[in-house]
């Protein structure tokens, strides 16, 4: 699918159990469990306190479910929360890789026979595709330019129904850091440089050098 066909995210566009289960996980790695339940209660998702999703691809939630959870997770953290909420987002990644390696396509993956610009091409492409096979209404495409990668994402759950004056997506940069450094053994920077809350038609996030 491209943009040009692409028809858009709906309001209720399904989220699977097991991408909201990883997060719950990465968020009580980081805050505990009693800041976990906190934030769900804010966020309205209180059906998960002490009783976290299923680990499977079923759709048992919705994209604005999850939009909520970080809304309330930015709200928590406060001013200093932008390095908080990357954590949680390479710990998400991590959570990932525990528990739905065949989703993210890394069972069994020679990573190190693969030159470097490969390794992050392998792992932004694999990501964009785990997303995308579990939600219908995803859009994701990633870009080699200029010896940087762009991963844009039309329908970012992060931001997905909000509204803000400056980009929000930190737990997104995290998991694709955390994501680029699993594959390459490198630590890379990522940048949010376009955000739908903001405005932008999409989500988008620049793949600098080694770090």
């Amino acid at each position: 699918m491209d943009v040009a066909n692409w028809k858009g995210m709906r309001d209720d566009a399904p989220f699977v159990n097991a991408l909201l289960r990883q997060a719950l996980l990465a968020i009580e790695e980081v805050m505990g469990k009693h800041g976990l339940n906190v934030i769900l209660k804010d966020a309205g998702l209180e059906r998960y306190v002490d009783n976290l999703p299923p680990n499977n691809l079923e759709a048992g939630a919705k994209a604005a479910d999850y939009a909520r959870l970080n809304e309330a997770l930015e709200k928590a953290v406060g001013r200093a929360g932008r390095g908080m909420l990357k954590r949680i987002g390479r710990a998400s990644f991590q959570w990932g890789v525990k528990e739905q390696a065949a989703l993210l396509g890394l069972a069994g993956v020679a990573l190190k026979l693969m030159p470097q610009k490969q390794r992050q091409k392998f792992i932004l492409n694999n990501l964009a595709k785990a997303l995308t096979d579990t939600n219908p209404d995803s859009l994701i495409v990633v870009e080699e330019k200029s010896d940087q990668f762009f991963y844009t994402d039309y329908s970012c759950a992060i931001c997905h129904t909000r509204h803000a004056d400056k980009p929000v997506c930190h737990l997104y940069v995290g998991s694709l850091e955390e994501a680029l450094k699993w594959a390459s053994g490198q630590d890379i920077t990522v940048e949010e440089t376009q955000c739908k809350a903001r405005g932008d038609p999409c989500c988008q996030f620049t793949i600098g050098a080694a770090a």
